[in-house]
């Protein structure tokens, strides 16, 4: 079966593929890119402070957070839309957010990524639709 492997490059080693490494394998495409979405939260909380505003997170990722990435298979058959900066643009916004919300949402990240640490699992599950 082939697998989705993500890679990651380091941002403030730009252009420096001795730099880059193995993040995992992947048997589906939803599980490297939950996994990708983890390790920019993590460069992004690593790169929070408080009062930081959006634009300044997203600039702190840029120049030294991770910037995961995602390999294909040679013969799969659907492309990899991921892009570990658009991605980051908008959870920097999310994530830098002021008062009690953004304190909660940076509560609901830290806690997914020490629940994936107990579990042995390296990626978090993606956020469930609310039905009402």
């Amino acid at each position: 079966m082939p697998e989705y492997k993500v890679m990651v490059d380091d941002n403030f080693h730009y252009m420096e593929e001795d730099e880059r490494r193995e993040h995992g394998t992947f048997p589906t495409l939803d599980e490297p890119v939950t996994a990708c979405r983890k390790l920019v939260d993590e460069a992004l909380l690593d790169e929070y402070k408080p009062d930081i505003t959006a634009a300044e997170l997203y600039d702190r990722y840029v120049s030294f957070g991770d910037d995961p990435f995602i390999v294909a298979p040679e013969r799969a058959a659907e492309g990899v839309l991921f892009s570990a900066r658009d991605y980051a643009q908008g959870r920097a916004q999310t994530l830098s957010a002021g008062g009690l919300i953004g304190w909660l949402r940076r509560y609901r990240v830290r806690s997914r990524m020490r629940r994936s640490l107990r579990t042995g699992r390296h990626f978090m599950l993606p956020d469930k639709p609310k039905s009402e």
